[in-house]
């Protein structure tokens, strides 16, 4: 008989490439996950883990255990799910992890909503990029995030989650006042050789921007780099460089020194993912539902205007 808990030790090894850093997102020490490991293999008679220089990677047995266990975990959320609901449990806690452009736009809104038609249930909010909220969803630091769609992100037939779109928003354009491009449309190819300011590597929308300037043929030269798009359109207008900010988060930027103008191409998509399963709790249902709802009403059309 497989213990469910050393799936759940193997899966966060296989998302983590480490003991030590499983053991971290498990609350365990790294002995204690690798006691599990060890008695993992023993009842499966296969080794499930080889050495990959400072990490360790699945074997072929591996692999396969870990795809059975992403379903009979999901499988277990389900049932858990329908337990509570069954019991009608409307009063909890739920955690959700989002970034903060979201968290003003969509999360905050929604926890109102909740309050008004749900008051059993208390939402915990925690400000956390997408690339960080989706590893503490899989890792049951929370319940839901809400996440951005880049490169490195878990595929949508992902069988750990379930996601559920939001909302998307074209990247604009800043510009310092007086650039050479300020007249007119712009295209991202337009923009080789300048010096660029924007989010720090890991962030989803720096890898949002990167890609669109890879299929426009160069590799943007970042100098500049902050998380805070108001720093980023601070050091636009000190004419520190060029940038590409979410029409969305520019509202909360003061614009009147920069020139903003629309750039096709490159889109932030918004989403909201759980562990499969758990979509249909009785305390997550509302929580997705008022998501949703609030991101049908934002107003992605258009962006602050600079002189």
């Amino acid at each position: 008989m497989i213990d469910t808990r050393r799936l759940r030790t193997l899966r966060a090894v296989a998302d983590h490439r480490t003991v030590t850093a499983a053991a971290a997102a498990l609350h365990l020490t790294p002995s204690a996950v690798s006691q599990q490991l060890v008695a993992l293999e023993h009842e499966v008679g296969h080794r499930l883990l080889d050495r990959d220089g400072r990490g360790v990677r699945l074997t072929a047995v591996g692999r396969i255990l870990l795809d059975h266990a992403n379903e009979i975990l999901a499988q277990l959320e389900r049932a858990e799910a329908d337990i509570a609901a069954y019991t009608a449990g409307t009063a909890g806690e739920v955690k959700v992890a989002s970034f903060a452009t979201a968290i003003g736009l969509v999360v905050a809104p929604a926890v109102g909503v909740l309050r008004d038609k749900e008051p059993g249930i208390r939402v915990r909010v925690l400000d956390a990029e997408g690339d960080q909220s989706l590893t503490m969803v899989l890792d049951g630091a929370v319940d839901a995030a809400v996440a951005v769609e880049y490169r490195g992100a878990p595929a949508e037939d992902d069988r750990r989650l379930s996601r559920i779109p939001l909302y998307s928003e074209p990247f604009d354009l800043v510009l310092p006042r007086g650039h050479r491009l300020s007249g007119g449309g712009v295209t991202v190819a337009d923009l080789s050789g300048e010096t660029w300011i924007g989010p720090y590597p890991g962030n989803p929308c720096h890898d949002v921007i990167a890609l669109a300037c890879e299929h426009a043929g160069f590799t943007p030269e970042f100098a500049h780099s902050s998380d805070d798009f108001s720093a980023v359109v601070a050091l636009a207008a000190a004419g520190a460089g060029v940038a590409m900010v979410p029409r969305l988060a520019l509202r909360g930027t003061d614009p009147s020194g920069v020139v903003i103008r629309p750039v096709p191409g490159p889109e932030r998509r918004v989403f909201t993912a759980v562990r499969r399963g758990t979509e249909r709790h009785p305390l997550l249902t509302p929580l997705l539902n008022a998501l949703q709802d609030t991101a049908t009403t934002l107003d992605r059309t258009s962006s602050p205007k600079g002189p």
